[in-house]
C-alpha cells in the first residue's frame, strides 16, 4: 500500500500558477496577453507529459497587479505577464522597461535579449529572485478624453497617466499632471474624471475598451514615444524546484512565443485605430517632429534622472542606446 502510495504521488502532476491583469481571451481571439500564456501552459504540459500543469488567473484574479512584481520576487506566486516597470519602487532599474522614446520599435526591443543590456538586466533581475522565459515588448499609444495628444504642448495642463516613473517625468516636464494607476484601472479613472488622458499599450487600449470613454487616439503605428517591456517571467523559487528537463523545456516554450507576441502587438497597433474610429472617436499618428520633442523632454527630465538616482543608471542607459 505505501509504494502504491508513493507511485500514485510521483505521478501527481506540479501546478503552477500565472497571474496576471488583463482580462481573459476566448479561444483566438481577445487580449494576445492572456491567449500567450495559455498557450504557454497547453504547450508545457504536453512536452512534459502533464508532469507540469499551469493554470491561468485573469484580470488580477489571484494577485492584485501591482502586487504581482514583489509576489513574483516572494515566491508567492509562480508566474506572470508582467510589465517589469511596475516594479520599479523595489527595483529601480525596471523603469528602463518603460523609458519614454527609448525604444522605438519591436526589434530594436527584441535585440535587448542577446545584447549586453538585455544580459544585464537578465542578471539584475536574476539577483532579485526573477527568470524571464518570454521576452515581449508593446507599443502604446495615448488616450484621451478631449482633444488628441501629440505633441508636448497639446498634454499641458492634463492630468495624464503615464505608466512608470520616467514616463510620469517626462510628461511633468512637458506641463502635464501625473497620475499612476494600473492599466486595468484607467477606464474607471477617466470615467470618474481622476484622469484626462492615459498613455498605456495598443492592447490595452483595446481590451480595457477605453475607446468607450475617449474623444481621440494617438495611435502607434507611425511613431511611438511608449514601449513597455512586459515578459512572461517566473519566479525563481519556483524554477529551482524543477527538474532541468522541465527547466529546459519552459525556455524552449517560452522563446517560442516571442514571435507570436511581436505579431500580435503589431496588429493591435492597427486594430487600435479601427476600434476607436468606429467608436467615433478622431484618430491621429504622431510624427516625426513631436516625436523629437518627446525625446528632447526625456532625455532632459527621464534619463537624467535615471542616471543620477539608479545605481550604474547612466551605464544601463548607454547600453539600451547602443541598441540600434
Amino acid at each position: 500500500a505505501v509504494a502504491f502510495t508513493a507511485g500514485a504521488q510521483a505521478q501527481s502532476p506540479k501546478v503552477l500558477k500565472i497571474s496576471h491583469q488583463f482580462p481573459a481571451a476566448s479561444g483566438d481571439s481577445g487580449d494576445f496577453r492572456d491567449r500567450m500564456a495559455r498557450k504557454f501552459a497547453a504547450e508545457v504540459e504536453k512536452r512534459t507529459n502533464g508532469q507540469l500543469k499551469i493554470e491561468v488567473y485573469p484580470n488580477g484574479s489571484l494577485v492584485k497587479t501591482f502586487s504581482q512584481f514583489g509576489a513574483i520576487r516572494k515566491g508567492t506566486l509562480d508566474m506572470s505577464v508582467l510589465p517589469l516597470a511596475y516594479g520599479g519602487g523595489e527595483v529601480p532599474e525596471m523603469n528602463l522597461g518603460l523609458m519614454p522614446a527609448l525604444v522605438t520599435s519591436y526589434d530594436q526591443g527584441l535585440r535587448w535579449k542577446s545584447a549586453p543590456i538585455g544580459k544585464e538586466f537578465e542578471k539584475i533581475l536574476d539577483d532579485k529572485g526573477i527568470k524571464i522565459l518570454t521576452w515581449v515588448w508593446q507599443a502604446g499609444g495615448i488616450a484621451s478624453k478631449t482633444d488628441p495628444i501629440v505633441a508636448p504642448d497639446d498634454a499641458k495642463g492634463k492630468k495624464v497617466r503615464g505608466g512608470s516613473k520616467e514616463m510620469d517625468l517626462m510628461i511633468k516636464g512637458a506641463g502635464g499632471a501625473v497620475t499612476n494607476v494600473p492599466s486595468n484601472e484607467i477606464y474607471n479613472a477617466m470615467s470618474s474624471g481622476v484622469l484626462d488622458a492615459a498613455l498605456t499599450s495598443s492592447t490595452s487600449l483595446i481590451s480595457f475598451r477605453l475607446s468607450e470613454n475617449s474623444k481621440a487616439v494617438t495611435t502607434a503605428r507611425n511613431k511611438a514615444i511608449w514601449f513597455m517591456l512586459e515578459p512572461l517571467v517566473i519566479s525563481k523559487e519556483t524554477w529551482s524546484k524543477l527538474t532541468p528537463e522541465q527547466q529546459k523545456i519552459m525556455l524552449e516554450v517560452g522563446a517560442s512565443l516571442e514571435p507570436f507576441a511581436k505579431e500580435q502587438a503589431q496588429v493591435d497597433d492597427k486594430e487600435l485605430a479601427a476600434v476607436f474610429q468606429k467608436a467615433g472617436a478622431k484618430v491621429v499618428d504622431m510624427d516625426e517632429a513631436s516625436f523629437q520633442k518627446w525625446q528632447a523632454i526625456a532625455k532632459d527630465t527621464a534619463y537624467k534622472e535615471f542616471a543620477k538616482d539608479v545605481k550604474n543608471g547612466q551605464q544601463l542607459l548607454d547600453m539600451a542606446l547602443s541598441v540600434k
